[in-house]
């Protein structure tokens, strides 16, 4: 911070509009504007390979692995997010906190559950209370890691079974007629043929992932919307000493201009890799190509 900003009271215009907007709380803003873009960057390749794995289940002769795999992608497809997410997060939590009060302390007697409490003996919580503050903010930003990457995994999965259906069948016999054994056919043949058909719906799944990141603040990570609400809200000399009117529209704002610019930013990077897939296919988008070339 500017040492001209030492005294508030004294400042006016836009030398004031500068330190407020350079302060502590200020930063940790900006920062959690990495926190959503680290976010997006493990959990969609997360999501796909959840996503890919239950589609190969979901496609399996195994009967019951089938049934696995196309049970994850109906059940999680048909919670809402909103209940999926506050439900998993808690879920997963009390379930680790479990599994190490088990470990951890098996001469405690006192039940568990008492009514609506969670009570686990102090050295199985997670993480501990005398943890370092970033500890308590790793594990809570990697269960939303992991509730993001189980509930969009799902609907990957849906897009590339469908995408692994729609290559065209006599590719897989020209394959096996050549010699190849089912696995190779799947990786050589179906694996490599199915983005095509699999990347328009994995960009809308991108484009809905993206939207979906302002779910972190109801995780309890301190997300562009949780500072943006906090920094926003009006503000009296008696609790700061940058004294303001509610701002919040203008927080808010400034979210919508990133969120659209981040998906224009997706939409051009996704038609390139979609030429790029779709050059020389047997597909709608490569004779486009193919009649624009001529």
């Amino acid at each position: 911070m500017f040492s001209y900003c030492s005294d508030p009271s004294t400042l006016e215009g836009l030398t004031w509009l500068s330190c407020y907007l350079t302060t502590g709380k200020h930063m940790l803003f900006y920062v959690s504007f990495g926190t959503v873009l680290l976010l997006l960057a493990i959990t969609a390749p997360v999501s796909l390979m959840f996503g890919f794995a239950g589609a190969m289940a979901a496609r399996a002769r195994f009967a019951p692995l089938s049934w696995i795999g196309k049970a994850y992608i109906a059940v999680v497809r048909g919670v809402p997010d909103i209940a999926f997410f506050l439900f998993f997060v808690i879920a997963l939590d009390q379930g680790i906190e479990w599994l190490r009060h088990q470990t951890l302390c098996p001469e405690w007697t006192d039940a568990i559950r008492q009514g609506n409490d969670f009570l686990v003996c102090p050295d199985a919580k997670m993480p501990l209370s005398s943890s370092a503050q970033w500890v308590h903010e790793v594990y809570g930003f990697s269960l939303a890691v992991i509730t993001f990457a189980i509930v969009f995994g799902a609907f990957a999965a849906n897009v590339l079974f469908g995408a692994m259906r729609a290559v065209p069948r006599a590719q897989m016999e020209t394959a096996e007629a050549y010699g190849m054994s089912h696995r190779q056919a799947f990786w050589r043949i179906l694996v490599p043929q199915m983005w095509v058909y699999a990347l328009p719906g994995l960009s809308n799944l991108w484009m809905v992932l993206i939207k979906a990141t302002p779910l972190l603040f109801l995780l309890g990570v301190e997300d562009i919307v949780y500072w943006a609400r906090e920094l926003g809200g009006s503000k009296t000399a008696r609790f700061t000493d940058y004294p303001h009117p509610d701002w919040r529209m203008w927080y808010f704002f400034a979210l919508l201009v990133f969120y659209l610019s981040f998906t224009k930013l997706s939409e051009v990077v996704l038609d390139r890799i979609m030429k790029r897939l779709t050059h020389g296919q047997a597909t709608a988008g490569g004779e486009a190509q193919r009649r624009a070339n001529v």
